[in-house]
């Protein structure tokens, strides 16, 4: 007999992740190859693994926490490193199933903003900047957040848009999206 659920787990066409405490319980073939990597090698994993240092994995465990609380649910776009050490940029969304405790058992989608093999090549700094533009951060709170100064950020989001040849921040954001 035919298990559907499964099938249809296996096989969605976007990334799926069973996970518990930060660690991949069960993530589809999706998800998997689209960092790089088959399912075995992920299943059992934290999710450090797809930050670029200890301390981005940290602060984003704390990005929807409180909407998920809320809500049970919580969506962005973020970037997770492939296995080959670039950046994938994706629509991230997650459906606690213990919203009290919302990492304690938490359902994952992740779909790849564009299929484009283009690949993003960004510092870490940059990288922190891109994340907190997208959660819509001021400049003067991404200084406070980063404990820089405000022309610091300035100078990395001046950077980004000449580099990807745009006008504007939300361009910027834009761009990075198309790009994947």
């Amino acid at each position: 007999m035919v298990n559907y659920t499964k099938l249809a787990f296996d096989n969605a066409p976007i990334g799926l992740v069973m996970s518990e405490n930060r660690i991949i319980k069960r993530c589809n073939l999706k998800f998997a190859t689209m960092l790089g990597y088959i399912s075995e090698d992920v299943q059992g994993q934290s999710f450090r693994m797809f930050y670029g240092s200890d301390e981005e994995f940290e602060k984003i465990q704390d990005v929807g926490i409180n909407a998920i609380k809320t809500n049970r649910e919580y969506s962005d776009e973020r970037l997770l490193r492939h296995r080959d050490g670039h950046d994938v940029w994706c629509r991230f969304r997650a459906n606690s199933l213990t919203p009290d405790k919302p990492l304690d058992r938490i359902i994952l989608s992740y779909a790849q903003i564009s299929n484009t093999t283009q690949t993003i090549a960004i510092s870490k700094r940059e990288r922190q900047v891109l994340g907190l533009l997208n959660q819509r951060m001021s400049t003067k709170e991404i200084a406070e957040e980063l404990e820089l100064s405000p022309r610091t950020i300035d100078d990395v989001r001046s950077r980004l848009i000449k580099r990807f040849s745009v006008k504007r921040c939300s361009d910027l954001l834009g761009r990075i999206t198309k790009l994947g």
